[in-house]
């Protein structure tokens, strides 16, 4: 259940900022094939204590490539994920407007003029985790080169994203699971230390 949530709040900052999905580079399926095997060894806790299972930004774009497909709503396009130090760098192009309508909340006239068409997002959270927990802190949202940091992403959050999504845990500890120590956030993976 724990892994669980780390996949869905990663899906959620991203959708919930109305900032739509997330995470992705073009991957062969054998990456894909392979983070697969690999949240499933964790899931089901076959990983040896003391284990180090890495997963490389190729695979987690692949994940993502393929899971944020199926559930992205019309008007997210070329999503990728960077990796750095302690923290995750999210990309995508986003149709507002077509997010607004796939909601079912289609935007007036004067909305529509405002949303509609691509614009280039880019999401900035550090991940911090120790002792089976991990908080997942948005740094900065930057749409179209303005870049929304401080209280006013704090604005966004609180009044559009806790609302949308009552179970996101942004910017609070939430529970690993499936006997996860920590997560070591790299930039070219990131390691699941098991207990």
């Amino acid at each position: 259940m724990g892994w669980r949530v780390l996949i869905f709040m990663c899906r959620r900052i991203f959708i919930g900022l109305t900032l739509a999905a997330t995470l992705l580079v073009s991957a062969v399926p054998e990456d894909y094939q392979a983070v697969v095997h690999k949240f499933y060894l964790i899931e089901h806790e076959r990983v040896r204590p003391g284990s180090r299972v890495v997963l490389t930004l190729q695979e987690l774009n692949a994940y993502a490539r393929q899971e944020i497909a199926d559930v992205a709503p019309d008007g997210v396009r070329n999503p990728h994920l960077d990796l750095g130090e302690g923290k995750a760098t999210a990309f995508a192009l986003i149709d507002f407007g077509k997010l607004r309508r796939a909601e079912g909340n289609p935007p007036g006239k004067l909305m529509a003029y405002l949303l509609d068409g691509e614009r280039p997002v880019t999401i900035t959270a550090r991940i911090r985790s120790a002792e089976g927990t991990a908080t997942v802190d948005v740094e900065s949202v930057e749409i179209s080169g303005v870049t929304l940091e401080g209280r006013m992403l704090e604005f966004l959050i609180q009044r559009y994203v806790i609302p949308a999504y009552p179970n996101a845990k942004v910017g609070q500890p939430f529970e690993l699971g499936h006997r996860i120590e920590r997560l070591d956030v790299q930039p070219s993976a990131v390691a699941v230390v098991i207990r």
